[in-house]
């Protein structure tokens, strides 16, 4: 399997040639047994990848990155739901742990 970057406004092009939707990983793909000559322009990463790789948050409209004004860039990939102490004074600077905080009271008091 080949995980593809398909902009939305060629999702039906890459759909008749092949490519399958996954709604989990929100993201095409070309499925195993399918030649993936056709779909070199959608290739992730150029020459492909594989199934593990990680699907980028994308608006699927406009086909861009999504950053919204409580957006934070991590230098690593942890868990932002959890206490990670190298990540813990961006997300304070940012507004992003207050807010987050702010959402559990909400959440708490339904």
């Amino acid at each position: 399997m080949k995980v593809l970057k398909v902009p939305y406004a060629e999702k039906d092009e890459a759909k008749a040639l092949g490519a399958r939707w996954n709604p989990t990983r929100k993201s095409w793909y070309v499925p195993d047994g399918v030649a993936v000559e056709p779909f070199a322009k959608w290739l992730a990463g150029g020459a492909g990848s594989d199934a593990g790789a990680e699907p980028s948050s994308r608006d699927a409209r406009a086909a861009k990155p999504v950053v919204g004004s409580k957006y934070v860039e991590l230098a690593h990939a942890c868990n932002p739901f959890e206490e990670c102490a190298e990540c813990k004074p961006k997300l304070i600077d940012s507004g992003w742990l207050d807010a987050h905080q702010a959402v559990r009271k909400l959440l708490a008091g339904l």
